[in-house]
């Protein structure tokens, strides 16, 4: 059987000639931005886009091998989230051991700092990419996909040119919620941020469905979910969105929500920090959930959702190397603790 051949790459001289410019603008479009001005710039964006283009191709700079043997991680965060969130660190730990074990190295390709980002992706000498859950309208999830190179999406968006690779974050909030919210009147949401802009801010009854983050949207579909079971009115529950997971922030929105209504008396929030910021406000006797069964649960008796990130992040590495997608919808478990007793 004869091998289906390449679809042809465009060229960067064909960029050129449609742009209107020389082939060095178009190289320094990509490789050294700061040198091209922002007219140039976007008139080879827009030739590349017209004619597929999707930047140089990193396996030409590896003449040994004929490809890069690296794997990108398109982390969506500050490059320091990659070391201080235990999670980041967890599912990391997951990638690079199976790039270990197959001779491959690791590049992690921070972005959310500005429009360079998806030139940044592309222009990434990798052959395929690990994306940290983001939008899926996110140029840089765009811009990957367009390299043509394999992706795997962790936790969200599914969508056309990717893998995904996510526990069922609904049906793991719908039981966790159901578990901290049962016997209270008066219940909130701690959340991760809805969005790329991470705004901070209060909602009523916050309409999942209108959240562009899938793993925001879909644990808060399951708190939805579990308060219509328990007989509560979800529009009269206040979410109280954070900017990221950070334990003083959720302090901070979790001092908002008691002013607002100081018979609180139940938070699930979207992680063990974001539940710490939420005890740090309130009172002992306050019913809180967390998410993710971190060493801070375990020293704060926290009532959590399990998960192993560690065997996700090698999933999903697995499957960007040319493995089977492997299926963690039910690997994660409610661990109950003392801060739902009583």
């Amino acid at each position: 059987m004869q091998t289906p051949a390449s679809p042809r790459r465009v060229t960067m001289t064909e960029v050129a000639r449609a742009a209107g410019v020389s082939p060095m603008t178009v190289s320094y479009t990509y490789n050294r931005p700061e040198r091209v001005s922002r007219e140039s710039r976007a008139r080879v964006l827009d030739a590349a886009t017209a004619l597929g283009y999707a930047g140089p191709d990193p396996s030409a700079r590896s003449l040994r091998y004929g490809a890069t043997r690296t794997l990108g991680v398109v982390l969506g965060e500050h490059l320091t989230y990659a070391f201080d969130d235990a999670q980041a660190v967890a599912f990391l730990a997951g990638v690079a051991e199976v790039c270990a074990e197959r001779g491959y190295g690791l590049l992690i390709v921070p972005t959310g700092t500005g429009e360079e980002d998806p030139t940044r992706v592309v222009s990434a000498a990798v052959d395929a990419y690990v994306a940290w859950t983001t939008t899926a309208d996110d140029p840089v999830l765009e811009a990957a996909v367009s390299t043509r190179r394999p992706v795997v999406v962790h936790g969200g968006p599914e969508r056309e040119g990717t893998s995904l690779v996510s526990i069922d974050n609904r049906a793991a909030a719908r039981a966790v919620a159901t578990e901290v919210w049962s016997g209270v009147r008066h219940p909130a949401v701690l959340s991760m941020p809805v969005d790329r802009l991470r705004e901070t801010f209060v909602a009523r009854g916050l309409d999942p469905d209108a959240v562009p983050y899938p793993v925001t949207r879909d644990r808060l579909a399951g708190y939805r979910d579990a308060a219509r079971d328990l007989g509560l009115d979800w529009s009269a529950v206040p979410v109280g969105v954070c900017s990221g997971n950070d334990e003083a922030d959720a302090e901070a929105v979790t001092s908002q929500l008691l002013a607002q209504d100081p018979s609180l008396d139940g938070v699930a929030a979207m992680s063990d920090r974001l539940a710490v910021g939420a005890i740090r406000a309130t009172s002992p006797s306050l019913r809180v959930s967390g998410w993710d069964d971190s060493h801070l649960a375990q020293q704060r008796g926290l009532t959590t959702v399990a998960q192993d990130m560690r065997a996700q992040g090698a999933s999903c590495a697995a499957a960007a190397l040319g493995g089977q997608v492997a299926d963690h919808g039910d690997d994660w478990r409610v661990v109950t603790r003392a801060s739902t007793k009583g």
